[in-house]
């Protein structure tokens, strides 16, 4: 059994996250509050408290305005413009990807990753 808690709405993957386990346990299971949350200076993922809290989505992929402008402009900051973009565009992709497939057929391909 694949644990969605791995499985946050914005198509990243936890469990390939080089902080998972060490200073992060997974965004279903700290309610979309990573270790960065604190850093970034705000208290729950923007992604998570938009899809997740108040649209009651399971992910961006489920959301008819799938790329928002959230969406677009939420990336890691220590990336180049063109990284960002690239970035957004691979979300979004998996995104689709799981929406097509389903959650834990989508985990089970990215723990062969």
């Amino acid at each position: 059994m694949s644990d969605k808690n791995l499985a946050p709405p914005c198509g990243l993957y936890c469990g390939a996250c080089e902080y998972i386990g060490n200073n992060c346990l997974g965004c279903g299971n700290v309610l979309g509050k990573p270790f960065w949350t604190e850093k970034m200076s705000v208290n729950i993922c923007p992604l998570f408290d938009c899809c997740v809290n108040s649209k009651n989505l399971e992910h961006c992929g489920l959301c008819n305005e799938l790329p928002c402008d959230l969406f677009k402009s939420f990336y890691d900051p220590s990336l180049s413009q063109e990284e960002a973009m690239k970035s957004v565009a691979s979300r979004q992709n998996e995104l689709l990807k799981r929406k097509e497939i389903g959650t834990e057929d989508w985990i089970k391909l990215k723990v062969k990753e």
